[in-house]
């Protein structure tokens, strides 16, 4: 499987890890060390949930801030990699029948840029951001996880990111922080069946729902479908792991998976 790309998930947790440095940006930091360096970066994240499906088909995207009440440090900073029309392109042609929208208006939200700007702080390497359709179920997600596996052998590599437990209404904001048990249990559940290779449509974490503690982890379930791509992407008996885990604030989990 070496001329495979990995793919990654990366737990993003709270926009002030582009400020601080911690145990989970240290990962981030060394996996874009480490890692074969890719063509190019195909970057889904949580936070550009959408109607259909669209990529981001322009030579400059811009950084986008979408948050609020954090220090004015944060909303200065810029990602200036550049973008891939090309990349963008073949994106479109690998997920077809699917129809993908060229968008020359999103850019690169915290969810994307947040992790890249640890991993390749020089954003010398060109990103294309996928979105997340919000109207299909999680197995649709999972394939065009599966369609997206073609570009990893041409060098590209899949950043997605977001949250598997992801609740800011339950979150203590307290330093050090006792996690909830249903958090734990969930963010265990996923752990556990990381490496499942059956049918799609039995796959634990595609039915992720059938958990106990899944409406508590994820009330709504845009932080948990990056993984979906992730998983989607890997080849039968190709090498899992867990770069980082952990649970912040009680109820957001930064676990990290890495495929290859």
């Amino acid at each position: 499987m070496n001329h495979l790309m990995p793919a990654l998930f990366l737990g993003h947790g709270s926009p002030m890890n582009v400020l601080e440095e911690n145990r989970y940006t240290e990962t981030w930091r060394r996996l874009g060390q480490t890692l074969p360096r890719s063509k190019g970066i195909i970057a889904i994240s949580a936070h550009w949930y959408t109607r259909g499906t669209a990529v981001t088909a322009m030579e400059k995207p811009r950084t986008i801030h979408d948050f609020g009440n954090f220090p004015q440090a944060l909303f200065d900073i810029r990602y200036p990699a550049p973008g891939s029309p090309s990349l963008a392109r073949e994106i479109a042609e690998a997920l077809l029948p699917i129809e993908v929208k060229q968008d020359s208006e999103w850019g690169f939200d915290h969810g994307s840029w947040g992790v890249l700007i640890k991993m390749y702080p020089q954003a010398d390497i060109p990103v294309v951001q996928l979105s997340v359709d919000g109207t299909k179920p999680p197995a649709y997600h999972f394939e065009l996880g599966r369609k997206l596996a073609a570009l990893r052998e041409k060098g590209y590599m899949i950043v997605a990111s977001g949250n598997v437990v992801h609740n800011l209404r339950m979150a203590r904001w307290a330093d050090g922080a006792e996690p909830h048990a249903w958090a734990n249990s969930f963010n265990d559940y996923v752990r556990e069946n990381l490496t499942w290779e059956g049918a799609v449509e039995a796959h634990p974490l595609v039915n992720f729902m059938q958990h106990d503690g899944a409406k508590l982890a994820n009330p709504t379930p845009e932080h948990y479908l990056p993984l979906l791509y992730v998983l989607g992407a890997r080849q039968p008996g190709e090498a899992i792991s867990v770069p980082t885990d952990g649970l912040e604030m009680a109820a957001i989990s930064m676990l990290s998976v890495q495929v290859g």
